[in-house]
């Protein structure tokens, strides 16, 4: 008898791409295009970018991945004396393989509530450093990374986000949002934080496509014209410019078609509401309480092992010497079966 498909819920970039990005690849395959992103379509979907976040005059790049984006942009935003503050749990502290620090830059990591980095936190290190005598011999702080939603799946506020920002212009540091799940914070009942905000409230900041519904590709967006001099040479310096730019820019163009992207997350989102509410039903214990398509669940080692059997979810950490914390995550095309499926399950 055949073995039966383990369900997957380890992350939201296991399928491959939204239907119609495929289809407006295939129906744009054998057109011949300038390369590096100076192709027409690109050059729509940057205009498209433009007006979803009302900044005409932004600079807008498309790179293949979220490593690659953190990497190009702190490493282009900074001084080689700077460093930047993260939350501990953020990506680049974490999961990026020392990506940020092989570029010259410390990461400064901060702790965090659930994910969330605080502004008065954030203004206490940039104090710290000020008020050191020793600082002429120390890194600078120049710049805040953030990720919305953050690594828990919770979101910064409208005035969170405000307030970090005014502390990133008293003390001159740039302000940086990392949106490799930004769908799912757009998509969320929650959310209060707009495209618009975004590109008012930071220096820089990412759309995410990779786990949004694209086959691959990042949308970064630098809301002042020419902050950075010499953009494009810099992502060429540093391996991230793809020559066939128009695969990129086709997939953001219809991404930023029709409302695509604003509402390609809502499924996900669904999905994981489905899920929460059916674990609590069940007297599971959840660890985060996060609004958006990741769930991260408290399980027995043996319960985690078990299910393991039947079900890819995605370890993130012991909780103690018995318990481990999964995660469970939702994407754009996660079929209601498969929740069904796996409630049955559990």
């Amino acid at each position: 008898m055949e073995k039966q498909p383990k369900l997957s819920f380890a992350s939201d970039y296991m399928e491959g791409a939204h239907p119609a990005i495929l289809e407006r690849l295939i129906a744009t395959n054998t057109m011949q295009t300038a390369g590096y992103g100076y192709d027409q379509f690109s050059e729509s979907a940057r205009d498209k970018i433009r007006s979803a976040c009302q900044a005409p005059e932004a600079d807008v790049a498309f790179l293949v991945g979220g490593t690659q984006a953190n990497m190009v942009m702190i490493d282009a935003l900074l001084r080689p004396y700077q460093g930047v503050l993260a939350a501990q749990s953020g990506h680049i502290n974490v999961h990026e393989a020392g990506a940020i620090e092989h570029g010259g830059h410390k990461v400064f990591a901060l702790p965090h509530q659930e994910g969330k980095i605080s502004a008065e936190a954030i203004a206490a290190a940039a104090k710290g450093y000020l008020h050191d005598a020793n600082r002429a011999h120390m890194v600078a702080p120049g710049m805040v990374y953030l990720s919305q939603p953050t690594e828990y799946g919770t979101l910064y506020s409208l005035a969170e986000l405000e307030q970090i920002s005014a502390v990133c212009r008293r003390y001159q540091m740039y302000l940086y949002v990392d949106g490799a799940r930004l769908a799912y914070a757009l998509a969320c009942p929650e959310n209060d934080v707009t495209l618009p905000d975004l590109a008012r409230l930071c220096d820089a900041f990412y759309i995410g496509g990779t786990k949004c519904g694209a086959l691959f590709g990042e949308a970064v967006v630098i809301p002042k014209h020419q902050l950075i001099p010499h953009f494009f040479t810099i992502i060429k310096q540093h391996g991230a410019l793809l020559a066939k730019g128009r695969i990129a820019g086709i997939q953001f163009d219809t991404l930023f078609s029709d409302h695509l992207y604003e509402s390609i997350g809502r499924n996900a989102v669904d999905r994981a509401d489905e899920i929460r509410a059916g674990l609590v039903r069940k007297g599971y214990q959840l660890a985060v309480n996060a609004p958006t398509n990741q769930i991260f669940v408290i399980l027995k080692k043996e319960q985690a092992a078990s299910l393991a059997e039947q079900v890819e979810l995605g370890f993130w950490e012991n909780q103690d010497t018995s318990h481990v914390i999964m995660r469970i995550a939702t994407s754009w095309a996660t079929p209601k079966e498969d929740v069904a499926a796996l409630m049955k399950i559990l």
